[in-house]
C-alpha cells in the first residue's frame, strides 16, 4: 500500500466570517512538496481571504489549518520560518537598494548577514536583476519590482511559496520568465499556493486547481480534467463591427440547433460543442451570403479552455470586489 507523504499545509473545514458574512465556506485545501495549487475565482469570492488564512493572519471561525504540522494561527510565526510570501501589492522599502531590500528582508528570519550575502548572486540572477544590485526602487520599473518581490520571498529558502495574484501588472516577457522560476522551484520541491486571474498562468502552472465563488469550492481538480468535465471540447466565436443585434439574433436562433450550448455576451456569440463541422459549415454559406450585403463577419473555433469554464461555472457579470479584510470576532 502506498502512503502519501504528510502535507505541507492542509485546510480542514475551514470558514470565516467577518460580522455575519461567511466569506469562506467549509474550504478544504492540502498541498504536497513540489506541487502548485491554484485558487481561482471572481472578485469577492474569497481567495484573499483563504490566503490569509494559511498565513494566520487572520483567525478560522471553525475548522483546522496546519502548516508544516504547526497549527495556525497559534504557532504562525514559527510556520511562517519556512514560507515565502509574493503579496498581491509591493511591499518592498523604497529606502533601499535592490540588495539592502534582500539583506534587511532576511534579517527578519533570524540570518546572519553573512548567509544572506551568499544568497543574494542567486537570487539577483533568479530575477534577472544582477545588473540591479546597487540601484534604488525608484529606478526600477514595475515588472523588476515584481521579480524583486519574488527574489526576496526566497531569502529564507522557503518549502511553501504563497503567490497572490504574483504577475498582475506585467508584460508578457516578464510573466513567462517568472513562469519558467516558479517551475524551477517547484522541480526543486518547492510548494506553491496560487491565486490569479490569468487563466493561461493557471493552467501552466498549477497541478490542482479550486474555483472558489461566494466563499464556496465549486469545482476542483487538474485544468483539464475541470475542462474535460465541464465543459464541450470546442467552442466557435462569431462577431463582427456590422453584426448588428438583429442579426445575432438571427444567427443564435440558427446556430442553436447544432450546438450543445449557446451564450451570447455583447456582440459575441459563443457556441459549445464536440462537433464543429455542422457549425462551420452553416457560417461559410451564411457568410457567403453576408459578403454580399457587405456584412463583416468574423468566425473562430478553438478548443475549450479554462476563461470558458470560470466563465460557465460563476457567470459573465461583473464582480464588486469583498468585504475589507479585517479582523473581528469570530
Amino acid at each position: 500500500m502506498t502512503i502519501m507523504p504528510a502535507a505541507l499545509l492542509s485546510l480542514d473545514q475551514v470558514h470565516k466570517f467577518f460580522g455575519d458574512l461567511d466569506v469562506v465556506k467549509g474550504i478544504n485545501l492540502s498541498i504536497q512538496a513540489g506541487e502548485c495549487v491554484g485558487i481561482i475565482g471572481p472578485n469577492g469570492a474569497g481567495k484573499t481571504t483563504t490566503i490569509r488564512l494559511c498565513l494566520g493572519l487572520v483567525t478560522p471561525s471553525s475548522g483546522n489549518i496546519t502548516v508544516f504540522g504547526l497549527q495556525l494561527p497559534e504557532q504562525a510565526h514559527a510556520a511562517r520560518q519556512r514560507m515565502g510570501v509574493v503579496p498581491q501589492f509591493d511591499s518592498l522599502d523604497p529606502d533601499f537598494t535592490v540588495r539592502e531590500n534582500l539583506l534587511v528582508y532576511g534579517r527578519y528570519f533570524g540570518m546572519s548577514d553573512a548567509s544572506i550575502t551568499a544568497r543574494i548572486p542567486e537570487l539577483l540572477q533568479l530575477a534577472r536583476l544582477e545588473h540591479k544590485a546597487d540601484a534604488t526602487l525608484g529606478s526600477l520599473s514595475g515588472g523588476m519590482k515584481r521579480r524583486l518581490s519574488l527574489a526576496r520571498a526566497l531569502v529564507n529558502n522557503p518549502d511553501l511559496i504563497v503567490l497572490d495574484e504574483p504577475t498582475t501588472g506585467l508584460d508578457p516577457q516578464a510573466r513567462h520568465l517568472m513562469w519558467d522560476q516558479l517551475k524551477s522551484l517547484m522541480k526543486k520541491g518547492r510548494a506553491i499556493l496560487l491565486t490569479t486571474h490569468f487563466m493561461d498562468e493557471a493552467e501552466r502552472l498549477c497541478d490542482r486547481l479550486l474555483l472558489v465563488d461566494h466563499g464556496r469550492v465549486i469545482a476542483q481538480g487538474s485544468p483539464r480534467e475541470l475542462v474535460r468535465q465541464h465543459l464541450e471540447s470546442m467552442v466557435v466565436e462569431i462577431y463582427g463591427d456590422e453584426l448588428d443585434e438583429v442579426a445575432l439574433q438571427t444567427l443564435t436562433d440558427t446556430l442553436r440547433p447544432l450546438a450543445q450550448r449557446t451564450e451570447r455576451s455583447g456582440e459575441t456569440l459563443f457556441c459549445y460543442t464536440d462537433d464543429t463541422s455542422a457549425l462551420l459549415a452553416r457560417m461559410n454559406r451564411y457568410q457567403t451570403e453576408a459578403q454580399k450585403s457587405g456584412e463583416g463577419i468574423r468566425v473562430l473555433a478553438r478548443p475549450s479552455n479554462l476563461e470558458d469554464l470560470f466563465l460557465k461555472l460563476t457567470g459573465r457579470q461583473i464582480r464588486e470586489d469583498g468585504p475589507p479584510q479585517k479582523e473581528t470576532a469570530s
